[in-house]
């Protein structure tokens, strides 16, 4: 493993010597694939900003193919699942698996359907006018009910899914207003599994009041502590900032 960290470093800084004149960059498009599938996702973008022709590798679907069926070969082998939630391109379907295996807790199974409902969720989080919480987990659940779930089991997933998009934003304004509005979202009465996760609510107090503290102005933090006081008893000290 060592040997093989050492070698990836060794190409990584190759390539980025090499650039688009040495002999790598003279190399055909297919076995520039193979080299850049080889290297840590993380450099990826280092990679893809070198010039115009590797720009135009990371933007094709060949790359992404190739990736996928090295990383997972067993996903092209899949059908595809009903409802509102789609696979995409070739890019987008290896962001979801890699999600599923890296950041959504599944007992190791690798689900690209998690790894899509979560870029999902998180781009419509990032939307001007996002829909209201109880449509996107609605929107969620009756994904995977849709390709065969229980009630349980689709609950239980959309949590973890919640959970994760939250853990993943940025600590900015964006996500302090969209956390504002999370908590400030009145309760819906829907059957189980329609309603929404005791956890995921939590979640959102718990970075309001911890992460973004010093963002609230005095009459915003109060109103934000009464509504934590009427869902949550007693609420952690570190929430009242003791």
């Amino acid at each position: 493993m060592k040997v093989c960290m050492i070698s990836l470093h060794f190409l990584f800084d190759s390539l980025m010597t090499d650039r688009s004149d040495g002999p790598i960059g003279r190399l055909p498009e297919h076995l520039l694939v193979e080299i850049f599938t080889h290297l840590p996702v993380c450099e990826w973008v280092q990679v893809a900003c070198v010039n115009k022709q590797w720009a135009n590798i990371f933007q094709g679907d060949c790359l992404w193919q190739t990736a996928i069926a090295r990383n997972w070969p067993s996903a092209g082998l899949r059908k595809r699942w009903p409802g509102p939630i789609p696979r995409g391109s070739a890019r987008r379907r290896f962001q979801a698996l890699y999600v599923s295996e890296n950041f959504v807790p599944s007992g190791g199974e690798i689900d690209e359907l998690v790894g899509h409902t979560y870029l999902y969720l998180k781009e419509q989080l990032e939307r001007p006018a996002m829909p209201p919480s109880s449509i996107l987990h609605g929107t969620i659940i009756d994904q995977f009910i849709a390709c065969g779930k229980t009630g349980e089991q689709a609950h239980d997933l959309a949590s973890k899914i919640w959970l994760a998009v939250i853990d993943s934003l940025e600590e900015n304004e964006q996500t302090f207003l969209l956390l504002k509005r999370l908590a400030r979202e009145g309760e819906f009465f829907l059957p189980f599994p329609y309603s929404r996760s005791y956890k995921v609510l939590w979640r959102v107090f718990d970075k309001l009041f911890t992460d973004f503290r010093d963002c609230f102005s005095g009459a915003d933090y109060h109103d934000a502590l009464s509504t934590a006081k009427s869902r949550f008893q007693p609420v952690p000290s570190t929430w009242l900032g003791h």
